[in-house]
Formats: structure tokens, C-alpha cells, sequence
């Protein structure tokens, strides 16, 4: 049978996932690195709720933070701040030396370049009116960037 293209604009999310899997092995394979693995931080309210959380994945030396968002109920209380910081030092303890993120101009890339991340590229009409921003920091060897995470209250397990 010929293979065909076609639309399907509403793949189911557990598809999706198992061929980014296959990408994903593809990947490791092509630079012999298997040592992906996520890495994500989450605020809970008091009742077990996630109003926050810093998500993404590092692999082969580098990490990508693909996730930050905060409720707009618990903004302005330094939880993105938090997470970031413990995102970053989780990837340092991993042995990560960069650390990309993409950010959009309305949403938070002064956060970002507060802590340490530089601006790399900027796509301006991402969205229409709008631009995305790729920002990326440098992990020195030392880990000399890493921020506990006992001072920002998370913990690692």
C-alpha cells in the first residue's frame, strides 16, 4: 500500500506522544545520547491544585524549559521566579551547560534576562503584531549559576 497524506487536525494527544517517541529515538540514535529525561517544577495550592509550573526536559547537555505558566490568581508572588530558579538548578545538577527557552514579547522575557538568559533570536510577526523570542542561558562548568533549591523552598523529589 502507497502511503498518503491527509489531514487530521484532531490526532489524538496519545499518538501524538508516540511519534514524538519515535522522533525521539530517532534522535538519540543519530547522536548517541539517551540520556533525555523531563524536568518539571510545580506550584500546588492548598487543595492539590497546580497554579504554576516550569516543564521541559534536558538531553545530550542541554535543557529546554518548554512550559512556564502562573495562574493569573498567584501572579506577582515570585512563584515564576521560584521555579525558574529551580528549573535551572536541577539542570545544573544534571551536568546541562545551556539552557534555551522561547518566550513571546507580551508574555516573559524580562524574567528570563533578569536571570541570567541572553536573547539569541528575535522572529518578529510570531504571532501576527507580536514576536517570539529564543533566549538562552550558559551554565558555567563550575555550575557558578545554579541556585539552590533550598533557598526558593522547592524541592528535587
Amino acid at each position: 500500500m502507497v502511503p498518503r497524506i491527509r489531514a487530521e487536525h484532531d490526532l489524538s494527544p496519545m499518538e501524538l506522544s508516540s511519534l514524538e517517541d519515535r522522533l525521539n529515538r530517532d534522535n538519540r540514535r543519530m547522536i548517541d545520547r539517551d540520556d533525555d529525561r523531563g524536568l518539571t517544577f510545580v506550584v500546588r495550592d492548598g487543595a492539590g491544585h497546580a497554579v504554576g509550573v516550569a516543564a521541559g526536559y534536558s538531553w545530550a547537555g542541554m535543557s529546554e524549559l518548554t512550559l512556564m505558566w502562573i495562574d493569573e490568581a498567584h501572579r506577582g508572588r515570585g512563584y515564576a521566579r521560584q521555579l525558574l530558579d529551580a528549573f535551572i538548578a536541577e539542570a545544573a545538577d544534571r551536568g546541562v551547560r545551556k539552557i534555551w527557552v522561547s518566550s513571546h514579547d507580551f508574555q516573559a522575557p524580562g524574567l528570563y534576562e533578569k536571570a541570567g538568559f541572553e536573547r539569541m533570536a528575535e522572529f518578529s510577526g510570531w504571532p501576527e503584531g507580536h514576536s517570539n523570542i529564543i533566549l538562552c542561558k550558559t551554565i558555567a562548568a563550575d555550575g557558578a549559576s545554579q541556585a539552590t533549591l533550598s533557598s526558593n523552598g522547592f524541592s528535587a523529589g
